[in-house]
């Protein structure tokens, strides 16, 4: 599972090793100002759609790149019964490759506080 902290101005994401097959990179450092939204969700598996280059096992478990031939390109890894964080982001800064961001994270609701915390009184 992904270990997801937010350090001053950014928010930084490390992927297990099973993750690392299916997204092929270790981390990813998201700048908090790309974040357009942070939102806890039930049932994270449901927010991935679109071709896949990764992983599935229906009803269980998706890691992977959602969206390869259209938007919204998003970056999954969630798994049943666990509390997911969704993150809206915008590409326009430059900053990063995706539009949605989709993890499976026990600590989601404190998450989504700490990044709307850190992003408070920005345009």
């Amino acid at each position: 599972m992904a270990v997801v902290a937010v350090t001053g101005e950014q928010l930084d994401i490390r992927f297990s090793s099973g993750e690392r097959i299916w997204l092929r990179r270790d981390q990813l450092t998201v700048p908090l100002s790309a974040v357009r939204q942070a939102s806890c969700v039930d049932q994270p598996l449901r927010l991935a759609r679109g071709a896949r280059s990764g992983l599935v096992v229906s009803g269980f478990i998706k890691i992977g790149v959602w969206g390869v031939f259209a938007r919204p390109r998003q970056l999954v890894s969630a798994r049943r019964g666990e509390p997911g964080l969704h993150l809206l982001l915008d590409r326009s800064t430059g900053h990063v490759e995706y539009d949605e961001i989709v993890l499976s994270a026990p600590a989601a609701p404190r998450l989504v506080e700490a990044i709307q915390h850190a992003t408070a009184g920005r345009p």
